[in-house]
């Protein structure tokens, strides 16, 4: 039995809504039972700005495989911009 997981943190970036991009403010990352996936458990990772209201969300939910490719591939991504001399 898995209880629910969850991580709030600050973040800087921008997320597109129904209603266009807006700045996104939080994260929560979370592994639990999902809202709309068929699965037993999910990560899910909801990006928000809260002082902008329910509106101002992006959300996904991803099995554990999905989850841990994608945090690979992030990884991936940034120390090869790293390695071209982006500021990262």
């Amino acid at each position: 039995m898995c209880t629910m997981i969850a991580e709030k943190v600050a973040i800087a970036g921008s997320g597109k809504g129904k209603d266009g991009w807006f700045p996104l403010a939080q994260a929560y990352v979370a592994f639990d039972h999902p809202f709309h996936y068929q699965a037993e458990h999910a990560l899910t990772l909801d990006f928000v700005n809260e002082s902008l209201g329910h509106g101002a969300r992006v959300a996904v939910e991803l099995p554990a495989g999905a989850a841990r490719l994608l945090a690979e591939r992030i990884l991936a991504a940034l120390s090869e911009a790293e390695s071209q001399g982006a500021a990262v």
